[in-house]
């Protein structure tokens, strides 16, 4: 899930009963792996994601996108308060047509909400990589 920079989104989605494991990334640009200098120069077409594991005993795909629209506001394009750049997009990767159709229909539920001023993306899920350079670079620990 894009929804800005990861951080903030990353902490909030694993207090979330249900899921199991979070790890932040990029997500939906050119090439299979990349870094986080890389995606800065919005040359690569990468977003900042939040890659999650859930239980689906303990909470649905339907929830969590939910709480994805919760934690952004999915009218901005490109841009989630002081962060701006296409890789601080607002975007849903799905994996199944499922997910997709879902996603979808929450999508449009929420357009009709904003008054047609939704900006989220839907996409297939394409040339993830994990953020190890930022973790080893940027984190302070």
């Amino acid at each position: 899930l894009a929804l800005g920079c990861f951080w903030g989104p990353e902490k909030k989605f694993s207090e979330i009963e249900g899921i199991v494991e979070t790890e932040v990334g990029y997500c939906g640009g050119k090439m299979s792996n990349t870094s986080y200098k890389e995606v800065c120069t919005g040359e690569t077409e990468h977003a900042e994601v939040v890659k999650l594991t859930y239980d689906p005993k303990k909470i649905s795909y339907e929830e969590i996108i939910e709480y994805f629209f919760e934690f952004h506001d999915p009218t901005t394009l490109n841009r989630q308060g002081p962060d701006i750049g296409t890789q601080y997009r607002s975007e849903i990767f799905y994996i199944n047509e499922n997910q997709m159709k879902i996603a979808e229909k929450i999508i449009e539920e929420k357009n009709k909400k904003f008054s047609g001023k939704v900006v989220t993306k839907l996409s297939k899920l394409n040339n993830y990589c994990k953020a190890e350079d930022y973790h080893q670079k940027y984190l302070v620990k």
